[in-house]
Order: C-alpha cells, then structure tokens, then sequence
C-alpha cells in the first residue's frame, strides 16, 4: 500500500503548478468514484446499481496525470472535458431531476481555474463546455435507466447538492495550497 501510495504521488506531480493541482484533483475524483454507489445506495437503495455507468469515466480520469505529462496545457483542458462528459452521462442515466447536473457547476470553476490569463482561449472554451453541455441537454433527455420515488430523487438532490460543495470546497483548497500567489 505504501508503495502505492508513493507511486500516486510521483504520477500526480507535475512542474507546471496549474497541472499539479489539476492532476490532484483527478485523482481524488477517481479516489471517491468506488464510494458514489455506496452513497446513492444510502439515499436511494437499489437504484445504486445506475451508478455503475459512471465508472465509464474512471479510466479518462486516471489518465490525466499521464496526458499532463506529455502536455500540461492539454492536460488541463482534458480534465475539464472528462468532468463536462461524465456529468453530461451522469445526467442522462440518473435523470436530472436527482440533482447530478449539479456537478456542472465544479466544471464550469476548474475552467476558470485551471489556466492563465494567457491561455484565454482555453479558459473560455473550458467554462463554456459545460455550460452549452446543461443548455443542450436541459429537459431534452428521455427517462432515465431507473426511476426513483419522489422521497428518494429528494435525497439524490441533497446528496448531489452537498457532493458539489465538497468537490467545489476541494477545488478551492487545491488551488489556493497549490497556487498561492503563483501565476
């Protein structure tokens, strides 16, 4: 596990500053992704099995580091892609009424953290993605793979609601531990 624990660390370090809070937080997104069917089973009971669909995004997570590695500029914008794409399927297998576009909001932030005010082009492509993917999705989706009782989309909508502040909170504290005054 210590080893584990070591390799993670080297493979999450980058020297471009904004790509080592980027790569940080990819990480602890792929961290608490085997936890999210636990949580949704907590509010939600057998439902939890839609969750699964998310783990399709685990792997593109996992792979930021690397693609920093090769480009950090492209990197940085890989992640904001992935978190835009995952929320958008979240949002079609969980409905949206479970509260899971929330998570557009943390995509819309790491766009107008994750880059320079040199890289302006990035940084307004960034943010806007998820903001076009919510506008082209916004109650054009068909059901849902598993309908939830109104009780349980009340939980969902809470549990997302929180999950979001805490992802949100997360970015935050990355970003100002990892940047500083740093540009």
């Amino acid at each position: 596990m210590k080893s584990l624990i070591a390799w993670l660390a080297v493979y999450r370090e980058n020297p471009d500053k904004r790509a080592a809070a980027c790569n940080l937080i990819a990480l602890l997104i792929v961290s608490n992704q085997p936890f999210y069917p636990l949580y949704v089973y907590a509010v939600a009971g057998n439902g939890a099995s839609v969750t699964l669909v998310s783990f399709l995004s685990t792997p593109f997570f996992f792979a930021v580091p690397a693609m920093s590695r090769r480009n950090a500029l492209a990197g940085r914008i890989f992640l904001c892609v992935v978190g835009t794409l995952n929320t958008a399927l979240c949002m079609w297998a969980f409905g949206e009424t479970t509260g899971v576009a929330l998570f557009f909001l943390p995509c819309i932030m790491l766009g107008a953290l994750l880059f320079r005010n040199t890289e302006i082009s990035a940084m307004a492509a960034c943010t806007l993605l998820p903001m076009g993917a919510f506008a082209l999705l916004h109650n054009r989706l068909g059901a849902p793979l598993h309908v939830f009782s109104a009780t349980e989309y009340s939980a969902l909508v809470t549990l997302h609601a929180f999950s979001v502040g805490a992802l949100t909170a997360v970015i935050g504290y990355v970003f100002s531990s990892r940047l500083g005054t740093a540009t």
